[in-house]
């Protein structure tokens, strides 16, 4: 479909904000969703107060050109309408973020991992979200393109030597390439403070471990 689940969308607009791109490529725009959040979030919280005043490079890739509305002129820079597998190698510019979500469940292993190969020649880093557990989907809104078929799992990505594996209770983040380890421990920090201050409680066994282990 040209949309995700909403239950990722902390996770991966947080990653989009770590990552702090000047350049970023959303592959598989669909309805834009994560154009539109990366815009505001890259552009309108930068400090400038300065509305519409774009400063960072936002380019999109969709297959399937009748999802095309507005909202694609608006956002992004450069909107490509085609296969990703051909337009990335040809594009004159390199970035810092190219993000895929919820797309390579829409390929094969084969073809995904040559997506993702492509990728890391193009971009410095790689954000890719797909779920957990993938629906059995077949053709939707008329787009053959929505098929699902591959299952990724964690295994999958073991191959990529600079990666950190992240996920909520629907999908699987995996963050591929240069910032990885960066971009990994501030979220991971980012994700315990949440916790401790949703649930304040648990900080009382860490206190009193911590004692016990200076006691000693």
């Amino acid at each position: 479909m040209p949309t995700s689940h909403s239950q990722q969308m902390n996770e991966i607009v947080e990653l989009i904000a770590l990552t702090d791109p000047q350049s970023l490529l959303d592959i598989g725009v669909g309805f834009g969703k994560y154009g539109v959040l990366a815009r505001e979030y890259l552009e309108l919280w930068d400090g400038r107060d300065q509305y519409l005043d774009w400063q960072r490079r936002i380019d999109g890739i969709e297959g399937f050109s009748d999802y095309k509305t507005p909202i694609h002129e608006f956002i992004y820079d450069n909107m490509y309408w085609g296969d990703a597998r051909e337009i990335v190698p040809k594009l004159e510019v390199d970035y810092d973020l190219i993000i895929l979500i919820d797309i390579l469940e829409h390929f094969t292993r084969e073809e995904g991992m040559k997506l993702l190969e492509i990728c890391l020649q193009r971009g410095r880093n790689v954000l890719i979200s797909t779920p957990i557990k993938m629906s059995d989907q077949g053709e939707a809104f008329e787009n053959p393109y929505e098929t699902h078929r591959y299952q990724w799992t964690r295994k999958d990505f073991e191959g990529f030597q600079n990666r950190v594996m992240l996920r909520n209770s629907d999908s699987l983040l995996a963050y591929l390439g240069e910032d990885a380890d960066r971009v990994g421990r501030k979220a991971r920090v980012s994700a315990a403070r949440r916790i401790k201050k949703r649930y304040p409680f648990l900080s009382l066994p860490v206190s009193i471990w911590k004692r016990v282990l200076r006691a000693k």
